[in-house]
Order: structure tokens, then C-alpha cells, then sequence
């Protein structure tokens, strides 16, 4: 592995419920490294969803601190906190070094103009212009993704689910970002649908060197996906460590249960 990509230091995020503070996730460490992929799993309400969106800055840290390996940062050696960020350059990370693939593919696509000029418009954002170029980018990514190039001009909502997600895919790679977030990228989906994305997803993280947050559900896609695992209880790390090791000889009574639970018919 490469040295750390982002680290998690101890974040958590409270919210109020009933008038009272509720931590959502809470002290949550780890590290990151290039080309891994870490999943994140548990049961509705876990935290999961909620330690994502600190990972990605969609929320501020209550506790903690998330730190990322800044490309033009990479010289003075050290990580960055995205507290210490404008909102400028969370926005640029964003749409550049970082993907988001939403749970519901509408979320992280515009509806409203075509396949292709959702995948060129991150292009854009890196000062892309040239029609070609783009139209261009917007194609092979299409192809890369399994997407007939034939249905570039169409607008998203005439694709099937399965489609959109390919193409939010292909959106979130055209900018070669080194880091993905993914939030439950195949709920939804029918079976045989799900299991030709995911094959699609590892395909595309090995031969791009991503690295790579997927939270799920499904330990399945875990096992396919992910080199670690996090296991998430009431806002809470309950169990972490290689995929296999965790899945194949859980140690925490709760893993052990949602393992369990899966392989009991």
C-alpha cells in the first residue's frame, strides 16, 4: 500500500433529537491508503451514511478530524485537515480528486441535459472548453462503463436505474479522481443488475488505482468490493480488519450476528 490518503482521527457528529444530543458516530479511526478500498457496514442507523459525509465534507466534524493528502500538498508531506479548507477548495476537491456515487443515481446527476454533458461537466470544472475534447471524454467513458455510446444525447430519465448508475459512474471517473465515496452504490437494483455493476466497480478500481469508501449494507458487496472493513454499531466502531479475517472469523457478538444473519437461511 502507498502511504495514507485520508485519515479519520477520532470523528464524530451529533445531532439534536428530542431536544437532545445524540451522537450519530463518535470517535471513528482509521487510515486510508492508495488503492484500498474500506468498507463501511451495519444496519440502518449504524452511522454509516453520517461518517461518510464527514469523510467527504458534506458535514463539519463535531469531534475529530478528517485529513486528506492534498496533491499540491504532497510536497511538504503532511496531511490536511478539511476543517482547514475554504468552502472554495472542498468544492474543488469535490468536483476533481474526489467521487461521490449517491445511493439514488438522480441525486448525483442533472436530469435536466444529456448523458454525455453529465459526464463532461466535471471536465469543465478543470477549465475543459473544447466541444470535441469533451464530447470525446464523454464517449470513452460511456464505453467504460457499458453504456451504449449511441445513447449520449439522451436525457438521464429515459435510462433504466441500472443505466443512471453507470452513468454517474462515468461521471464521477472522467476527472481521474483518486478517492470515491459511495453511498449503498447498488440498492435497488435487480440481482443480476447489482452483480454486473459491482463486477464493473472492481474492474475500475483496480485498473485506476482507486481508492475507495463504500458504505453498504450488504456484505456481500463488501466481500467483492473491499480489501478492510468497519463495522458500525449505535455510532460506534465495534470491529475492523481485513475483509475476509472479518467476515470469515468475526469477534464481535455483533458481527458475528449480521454474519450470521446473512448465511442462516
Amino acid at each position: 500500500m502507498n502511504d495514507v490518503l485520508l485519515r479519520a482521527g477520532g470523528v464524530g457528529k451529533q445531532f439534536m433529537q428530542g431536544g437532545r444530543a445524540r451522537w450519530a458516530c463518535r470517535d471513528v479511526r482509521f487510515d486510508l491508503h492508495g488503492g484500498e478500498v474500506l468498507a463501511v457496514v451495519g444496519e440502518s442507523g449504524s452511522g454509516k451514511s453520517t461518517l461518510l459525509k464527514l469523510l467527504a465534507g458534506r458535514l463539519p466534524c463535531d469531534e475529530g478530524a478528517v485529513s486528506y493528502d492534498m496533491r499540491d500538498a504532497q510536497q511538504q508531506g503532511g496531511l490536511c485537515d478539511l476543517a482547514s479548507l475554504s468552502e472554495a477548495r472542498l468544492r474543488w476537491l469535490a468536483r476533481t480528486d474526489w467521487g461521490f456515487v449517491e445511493q439514488q443515481a438522480r441525486d448525483g446527476l442533472r436530469m435536466n441535459v444529456s448523458g454525455g454533458a453529465n459526464v463532461g461537466e466535471r471536465l469543465m470544472a478543470l477549465g475543459g472548453r473544447h466541444y470535441g475534447r469533451l464530447r470525446g471524454e464523454a464517449l470513452h467513458w460511456m464505453e467504460r462503463v457499458e453504456l451504449d455510446t449511441g445513447r449520449i444525447d439522451d436525457l438521464p430519465g429515459t435510462y433504466s436505474g441500472g443505466m443512471q448508475q453507470r452513468l454517474q459512474i462515468a461521471r464521477n471517473l472522467v476527472t481521474r479522481p483518486r478517492l470515491v465515496f459511495m453511498d449503498e452504490p447498488t440498492t435497488g437494483l435487480d440481482v443480476s443488475v447489482q452483480a454486473r455493476l459491482l463486477d464493473l466497480l472492481r474492474e475500475l478500481v483496480e485498473d485506476l488505482h482507486l481508492s475507495a469508501v463504500v458504505v453498504t449494507h450488504d456484505l456481500a458487496v463488501a466481500r467483492l468490493l473491499a480489501h478492510r472493513m468497519l463495522v458500525m454499531k449505535d455510532g460506534q466502531v465495534v470491529e475492523q480488519g481485513l475483509t475476509d479475517r472479518v467476515l470469515d472469523d468475526p469477534q464481535h457478538p455483533y458481527t458475528q450476528l449480521l454474519v450470521s444473519s446473512v448465511l442462516t437461511p
